[in-house]
């Protein structure tokens, strides 16, 4: 288990992104007491933080968030994906050789993500997660589960920012944050068993 927060927009865009991060990080320190780091560019507006619980590899090199070989992608990732061995495997024999820093899974993943495209290293990454990807390039944020949903993820607008993390308590810090029930959605969620488009839209935020 660790915890994982994003903000795109808002404070992310000003040089106290940084310390935000790591108010909110804070309040979800339980889930993650081996570590925690911050990453931000203000530039893009966008700021990302990870509490690490640190299990396949634990030195330095599995420490989040962690920027892809190329720099083009930057992931906070809470979970475990069981067959990232074969997965890095198979990497090697089909594109050559990788310079592995260490031996995660997150590694292995942001390489596949690299080499073959996001949707197709998610068919083929086996285990339960929950993600956050930014593209440095296209200055897109994508949001990612497996798919049982087994760890969970928070999301939504708070303010002028799009906000994300591991447990909804870690929004507290935000001065704009109202911890209000939404009428509506409850009963979208109790009718269809979860809320439609466009009272929640899933997918791709572009800033």
């Amino acid at each position: 288990m660790c915890g994982i927060v994003g903000i795109v927009g808002g404070v992310a865009a000003t040089s106290n992104g940084a310390f935000a991060m790591r108010r909110m990080a804070d309040l979800i320190r339980h889930r993650g007491p081996d570590g925690d780091g911050v990453w931000t560019d203000a530039e893009a507006g966008i700021a990302l933080s990870q509490r690490r619980l640190a299990i396949i590899d634990l030195s330095s090199a599995g420490a989040q968030p962690m920027i892809s070989h190329s720099g083009r992608y930057v992931i906070v990732f809470n979970g475990e994906i069981y067959n990232h061995v074969e997965m890095r495997a198979l990497l090697d024999r089909e594109f050559g050789a990788h310079a592995w820093r260490g031996h995660s899974d997150t590694e292995v993943f942001l390489a596949a993500i690299e080499e073959v495209g996001l949707r197709k290293a998610l068919e083929s990454a086996v285990g339960m997660f929950a993600f956050g990807l930014w593209d440095r390039r296209e200055r897109t944020l994508v949001l990612g589960r497996d798919r049982l949903g087994e760890k969970p993820l928070y999301y939504g607008r708070i303010g002028k920012a799009f906000v994300f993390a591991s447990e909804p308590k870690a929004f507290h810090p935000l001065p704009d944050w109202r911890p209000e029930i939404d009428r509506d959605a409850l009963a979208l969620l109790m009718r269809h068993n979860y809320i439609p488009a466009p009272t929640v839209s899933i997918g791709a935020y572009e800033n």
